[in-house]
């Protein structure tokens, strides 16, 4: 009986786990410490170390959720899966490189609506032919969607209409902010107090997952707090070695941090959207992805806009160049169109990506100075 217990606890340790990839984690911080010169090798090693983290944040939202709800649990995996993306628009913006910071809040938009709710949907669409979520909820969540896209489109409107004046820019964008900020809070205060019962999750997706060992909630929120800070300071040594690394490339610094920051930042919700979602949490699931975007658009964005009047050279606007503007409204459109009913398949997953690729691709060869604006 023991030789069967101790065979068991030897197969549990061989089998295949993302917690392997933690020894990659002090390796990144040393070589950082040390000045490694080889930046490709800090990027490789940097999303490798960053992904167990990201995992780890995941089980944690996942036990919070448990013992809360599916939109806190959701609340809760955006608001510190976006902590490391905030941390590193403050250093880029720090440094007056408002282009990269505005490409990041795009490429975390439509990151999000397309890549990570794309491959959530084709995860859990294998594993379950259709699975159900919240449609109230879903509706919700793109109306402050949409209500982002026009606060992104009117100050573009008036850069190339009302002709180009820096200072009432400045101004609009400020006064915006505070719009979306005030929009973001009243949306929390409804969804998680007064009408809190129109959003609650779907209890048959909940028994699913009941087999694995719960963590009490100090724990959760313990874990969470720390991943959340070693995701950010080793994305913040990751985002230091993309420039090279993507010079290297032939890379555009907008196209680095529409998709590729974007990408490496939103690990957490990544993994989390997609882990859930092949548990048949497509409430968790969506309020990951969906909610992570609403966050940046409504919450992120104008944070950074306050912050630019005291740590950046010069405040930050909303003015987004046109190719952004469009793929945050034609994302918008398709997720809403997609997620509108209620149901999700895995063919609906793949249209989400292949409309993620088309924007690559058309970031990819777009020439910087024509999409740059200040």
């Amino acid at each position: 009986m023991s030789d069967l217990s101790n065979s068991k606890k030897i197969g549990s340790l061989l089998k295949p786990s993302l917690n392997w990839l933690l020894i990659f984690l002090p390796i990144t911080i040393i070589m950082e410490l040390i000045h490694f010169e080889n930046h490709t090798i800090i990027f490789i090693f940097s999303c490798l170390s960053i992904l167990p983290l990201a995992g780890w944040l995941g089980k944690a939202t996942e036990h919070i959720a448990e013992k809360t709800s599916e939109g806190i649990g959701g609340l809760l995996n955006a608001t510190f899966g976006n902590a490391a993306e905030l941390i590193i628009a403050l250093l880029a913006m720090q440094k007056g490189l408002h282009g990269v910071v505005k490409a990041s809040i795009t490429g975390s938009i439509i990151g999000n609506l397309l890549l990570v709710s794309g491959a959530a949907f084709i995860a859990g669409g294998f594993k379950f032919k259709v699975q159900k979520f919240n449609k109230l909820a879903s509706r919700s969540q793109a109306t402050m969607l949409l209500l982002a896209s026009i606060a992104l489109i009117m100050p573009a409107v008036f850069h190339y209409v009302g002709g180009s004046s820096i200072a009432k820019e400045n101004g609009i964008s400020l006064e915006i902010s505070i719009v979306l900020i005030i929009s973001y809070a009243l949306s929390l205060w409804f969804n998680l107090h007064t009408h809190k019962k129109l959003f609650s999750n779907s209890e048959e997706a909940i028994e699913t997952d009941k087999k694995h060992q719960e963590w009490s909630l100090t724990k959760s929120i313990v874990i969470l707090i720390v991943a959340t800070g070693l995701i950010a300071w080793v994305s913040e040594i990751l985002v230091g070695s993309i420039e090279v690394a993507a010079k290297s490339f032939g890379m555009t610094s907008i196209f680095v941090g529409v998709i590729v920051v974007a990408i490496v930042g939103n690990a957490a919700e990544h993994s989390t959207a997609i882990m859930v979602a092949m548990k048949n949490r497509m409430d968790l699931s969506l309020s990951i992805a969906v909610g992570s975007s609403v966050q940046i658009a409504l919450f992120v964005a104008p944070v950074l806009v306050f912050a630019s009047y005291f740590i950046g050279p010069n405040p930050l606007n909303l003015v987004f160049s046109p190719a952004e503007i469009i793929a945050i409204t034609l994302s918008v459109i398709i997720s809403s169109q997609i997620s509108g009913d209620g149901e999700s398949n895995w063919l609906e997953g793949v249209q989400l990506l292949a409309v993620y690729i088309i924007f690559a691709i058309i970031f990819y060869y777009l020439p910087e100075n024509t999409i740059v604006i200040k």
